[in-house]
């Protein structure tokens, strides 16, 4: 499917370049215009799925130096705006392209060169920084990562993470020198889907002192807010967090709250700096790692929400003296259920019902082979009752591939069971 023609990338631009921007103070902002033409501008076919390492990934870097250049931002990478990282893929990656290593148009790839876009707002008044990141990498035409069965396609990654860029950019335009408080990085991160190469590059090497960062706050998947729900993990990296986000929550979100600083995207990387985090999430979907992740499925009022209300938290960061960071109980590896089998499913992590609730299925998987459905909430496996995702992930350590077990689900106030073939 084509989203988007080349002559559309090119018109947004020239909007970028020639646009006067306004920022706001604490009022909320009303339009979806610009965050939905960030969405669409990022998923346009001539990026190609922006894959870490490829040419499409080189044209959504320089994009964004335009929008971030229209903001007026100050380029704060190694190289104006660029921190480049280098990592070795085991074994070597084919990406799609032309190379002395080839076959069927695949070119074999033995070490990746991505780019972090960096850019500043800075303060004299204090050493204060602030980060707001969001990775602009996905997944190319497909790759390990990737959840759909079919021929190599254009991964779009409108949610995943398209929207949190669009986040972060709105972010952005709502702050200048006098009204920000203190200095604030805006970083646009690669190499998230390859393992949060980026952030842990910026990390290693960070273009501002690390010691002055008083907060990260991460956008990943931040386009499909449903209802009021809105995830926010971190939540235990700083003791004053849960007070500050209640008392911010003007727009009356529902918010399920994780304290772990340790999870699946870029704040990771600061919280093992000993930096506080907040990571706002909306949930995963079927549409998640694969072609259908579309712009058009994208909740753009949800977006200026979550903007809204994360403006007014970092508002208040900024007026603070300190903010203190305090270390998470993650889960250790001996704590960890281990498994060797996977149902196919993706978990509704929102979801605070008892048992497991399936968010999506993967095609031809054991669940979508059994007939299980979107919706379905897992009960019991065998003899396992299933009561949260820590008893599910348990029921998996106990099987084998190719072993055969009931599940029993809850699907619209029914109880049905299903046999389940594992792989």
């Amino acid at each position: 499917m084509k989203i988007k023609c080349q002559e559309t990338v090119l018109y947004a631009l020239v909007l970028a370049a020639s646009a006067s921007f306004i920022r706001c103070g604490t009022e909320p902002v009303e339009s979806t215009e610009y965050v939905e033409r960030v969405v669409y501008a990022l998923t346009d076919s001539t990026f190609e799925g922006r894959e870490t390492g490829t040419p499409g990934e080189g044209l959504a870097s320089a994009w964004l130096d335009t929008e971030f250049g229209a903001l007026g931002l100050q380029a704060r990478g190694d190289s104006a705006s660029r921190q480049t990282f280098r990592y070795k893929p085991h074994p070597p990656m084919q990406v799609h392209g032309e190379g002395e290593e080839s076959h069927m148009g695949m070119a074999l790839v033995t070490e990746i060169v991505g780019e972090n876009v960096l850019y500043s707002l800075e303060t004299e008044e204090t050493p204060f920084w602030g980060i707001v990141g969001a990775h602009y990498d996905h997944l190319g035409y497909g790759d390990e990562n990737s959840l759909f069965r079919g021929e190599p396609a254009i991964h779009y990654g409108a949610d995943d993470n398209a929207s949190g860029v669009a986040g972060m950019l709105e972010l952005a335009k709502r702050f200048d020198e006098k009204s920000s408080g203190h200095s604030m990085l805006f970083a646009a991160f690669s190499g998230e889907e390859k393992g949060l190469w980026g952030s842990n590059q910026f990390c290693e090497t960070p273009t501002i002192n690390l010691d002055s960062v008083r907060y990260m706050i991460n956008f990943d998947m931040v386009g499909r807010l449903r209802g009021d729900t809105l995830a926010v993990y971190g939540t235990g990296t700083s003791p004053g967090w849960m007070e500050l986000l209640e008392s911010c929550n003007e727009d009356s979100l529902i918010l399920v709250p994780s304290e772990s600083g340790v999870g699946p995207s870029d704040h990771t990387s600061f919280y093992l700096e000993d930096i506080p985090v907040l990571h706002f999430f909306t949930g995963q979907h079927p549409d998640y790692h694969k072609p259908s992740d579309t712009p058009d499925k994208i909740n753009y009022d949800g977006i200026v929400r979550i903007v809204d209300f994360v403006e007014r938290v970092i508002r208040r960061l900024n007026a603070e003296a300190e903010w203190e960071f305090t270390p998470t109980k993650d889960q250790d590896e001996d704590s960890t259920p281990r498994f060797k089998v996977t149902l196919g499913v993706i978990p509704d992590y929102l979801f605070d019902g008892k048992g497991m609730r399936i968010d999506g299925v993967s095609e031809g998987r054991p669940a979508q082979l059994a007939g299980l459905e979107r919706g379905d909430v897992v009960l019991s496996i065998d003899t396992v009752q299933v009561t949260d995702m820590m008893t599910y992930m348990g029921a998996l350590s106990l099987f084998e591939a190719g072993q055969t077990s009931e599940v029993v689900v809850s699907r619209k106030g029914a109880t049905q069971a299903f046999t389940v073939t594992w792989d």
